[in-house]
């Protein structure tokens, strides 16, 4: 059995982010992820500024523009009344544009971060258990490698960025605090489309629909609408429910894509409501879509992972400093509940489907005021010295 200071559970962009912060502070730390290194997993790509905002300060943008990721430098808006909304990414906190990496390349640069780091990355290492002490604190973990080889790992946190159906937060029994109602069930192709320089929103009658520049001079390209209206149309079949989703959206959408050239076959997902779970306890916390999720509508999710491993490693090393653990943890949950509040709010509400041209535009307005104030809160941490 080997013992570190924090196991992480979940290697992708909350965990890695984590380990990493984690480990360049001092801590021992281990990450194990169930995955084959380097592997793709589903995802919208687009960063926001705050998440752009912390690649850059940790010193892995750079890496990131280097593999040849697309600089987005606009947002366009279209909307059913036939107006185009514009808005270019002006300079802030030394961030010029926007960038949407394939998780291939992102997941692996980080991991890469964590390892220079220090940290020790087991991949294809499957986590089947916690181990508590007598009065049921939480004190490692125990698993298995793909090969069969069982893993067993004591330490003083064990940190679950597992996804949304955490084995972590399933041992732990983590309570849920939020749970949303609205959800959005997508379909999305990569298609070649070199040249863009912006992300590309349309929304319609009761769908949306998105085109994102990523590597290798393609986009991702999804429509989206509610898991009702999907699973009834894709009883027709996934290439005849894209192009009616794609057409709900707007004549927009339909024109932008009109002479792109599929690279990927249709891949959906059906939907799953937002939530968010109690992000600590004696041992254990939380992060990233393990302990809050919010529907992929608004392309937030890599934002919030990278903003809430900040948060959490900030914390954990106030514990270590002295603080006590339940007041730094309980911190942590306030502070991600406080960021994350109307950006899930308004998220469910845009997830319903059911808003006309006007409504839309309040609810973007919303989310722009929500995501301003995560930047702000992102830009005072600058000082704590961890992230360096």
């Amino acid at each position: 059995m080997s013992r570190v200071d924090v196991v992480v559970v979940g290697g992708r962009v909350a965990g890695a982010s984590t380990a990493m912060l984690l480990a360049r502070a001092g801590l021992s730390v281990a990450l194990l992820d169930r995955g084959r290194r380097g592997s793709d997993t589903l995802s919208t790509h687009a960063l926001m500024r705050a998440g752009v905002l912390q690649l850059s300060r940790w010193g892995v943008l750079a890496d990131v523009v280097a593999a040849g990721t697309p600089a987005v430098r606009r947002t366009v808006f279209h909307h059913n009344d036939g107006e185009d909304v514009s808005v270019s990414i002006r300079p802030r906190a030394g961030v010029d544009a926007l960038y949407a990496p394939r998780r291939h390349l992102l997941d692996r640069l980080l991991v890469e971060a964590a390892e220079d780091a220090g940290v020790h990355v087991l991949h294809e290492a499957t986590v089947t258990s916690l181990r508590r002490d007598p009065t049921g604190r939480v004190t490692g973990v125990v698993g298995r490698t793909s090969s069969g080889t069982t893993i067993d790992v004591a330490a003083g946190l064990v940190v679950g960025a597992d996804g949304i159906r955490s084995r972590v937060a399933e041992e732990v029994g983590a309570a849920t605090t939020w749970q949303g109602r609205t959800a959005s069930a997508v379909l999305y192709r990569y298609v070649e489309d070199p040249g863009p320089d912006a992300y590309e929103w349309t929304y319609g009658t009761g769908a949306a629909a998105g085109v994102i520049p990523t590597n290798g001079w393609a986009s991702c390209l999804f429509v989206s609408t509610t898991p009702v209206r999907m699973r009834r149309l894709r009883r027709l079949g996934v290439e005849p429910a894209f192009a009616e989703l794609l057409a709900a959206a707007g004549p927009a959408a339909v024109e932008r894509v009109r002479a792109v050239r599929p690279l990927s076959p249709v891949r959906g997902w059906a939907g799953v409501p937002g939530f968010a779970r109690r992000s600590s306890g004696p041992g254990w916390a939380l992060v990233g879509d393990a302990g809050y999720f919010k529907d992929p509508i608004t392309s937030h999710g890599m934002t919030d992972a990278l903003r809430d491993a900040e948060l959490l490693a900030t914390e954990v090393l106030a514990a270590h400093g002295g603080v006590p653990e339940d007041v730094a943890m309980a911190r942590y949950e306030e502070t991600r509940e406080r960021l994350s509040r109307q950006l899930a709010e308004t998220t469910e509400r845009v997830a319903a489907y059911d808003w006309d041209t006007p409504g839309i535009r309040s609810l973007l307005r919303r989310l722009s005021s929500a995501m301003g104030e995560e930047v702000e809160h992102l830009e005072s941490l600058d000082l704590l010295g961890i992230a360096t």
